[in-house]
């Protein structure tokens, strides 16, 4: 499994949970990597995890800090030389309730992280590195993008301008960079816990396929996205959910 030797990628959020098992897969296939998430010590963790300084950095920060964006992107490039691939993966989600009810300073903050956020990553690495030399961009939406998400709509809303930016940009950064999305449905992270933990029985009874993601499931489909496999295949978002919104569920 080489199929990315010879790149860097920057994968944010990445201390634990889906953003590490991405970034775990892309070692696997050769690349090396920068993580970024807020915690430093959970960042060291998953550093070793990677198999240390010759395959992976970690530089800790808030994914919109325009001051940590930029000193990630330039630690990556010092310490690997290049910075070819991007995973758009930090994303929040502190409200959960009716639109009618949100807090609208909380509304604010979900689309500044997860997707001007999202955005602002893609315009460092362009500045610093793509719009040069090209690269490949994938985005970790959701599947709350796609279809309507009771109870966590703001965090939907988020994702689905996540989806509409990954199309925009790329009409935009074409022919050489490429820019792509996946949508999980609920994968077995700390961060999704709310929506299973107590009942992964029933909730996985509604998917077709009996049983809820993992971030390997992810990671599979992510590696694929970045690598020359396709490289004819830009601008889509990739449903990764086990058939659930086949039977109208999210």
């Amino acid at each position: 499994m080489n199929g990315l030797a010879g790149k860097v990628a920057i994968v944010t959020g990445a201390s634990r949970g889906i953003g590490l098992g991405i970034a775990q897969r892309l070692v696997e296939e050769g690349a090396k990597v920068c993580i970024t998430a807020r915690k430093p010590e959970a960042l060291d963790e998953a550093v070793a995890a990677l198999g240390g300084p010759e395959h992976a950095i970690a530089v800790a920060g808030k994914a919109d800090d325009p001051e940590h964006r930029e000193d990630a992107v330039r630690r990556t490039i010092e310490a690997f030389g290049s910075l070819d691939l991007l995973v758009n993966n930090a994303g929040i989600n502190p409200v959960f309730g009716p639109l009618v009810e949100l807090d609208l300073a909380a509304a604010r903050k979900v689309v500044e992280v997860n997707a001007l956020g999202a955005l602002a990553w893609v315009q460092v690495a362009h500045r610093a590195w793509m719009g040069e030399h090209g690269g490949a961009v994938v985005n970790i939406s959701s599947v709350s993008g796609v279809k309507p998400a009771p109870m966590i709509a703001m965090y939907g809303a988020s994702k689905a301008m996540m989806i509409s930016l990954t199309e925009s940009l790329a009409v935009e950064l074409g022919p050489t960079i490429r820019v792509n999305a996946v949508a999980p449905a609920v994968v077995k992270t700390a961060f999704a816990g709310p929506l299973y933990e107590g009942r992964e029985d029933e909730v996985a009874a509604h998917y077709p396929l009996q049983r809820l993601g993992v971030p390997e499931d992810v990671a599979g489909a992510v590696a694929f996205l970045l690598s020359d496999d396709a490289a004819w295949l830009t601008g889509q978002t990739v449903v990764l959910d086990g058939g659930v919104t086949l039977t109208g569920g999210v």
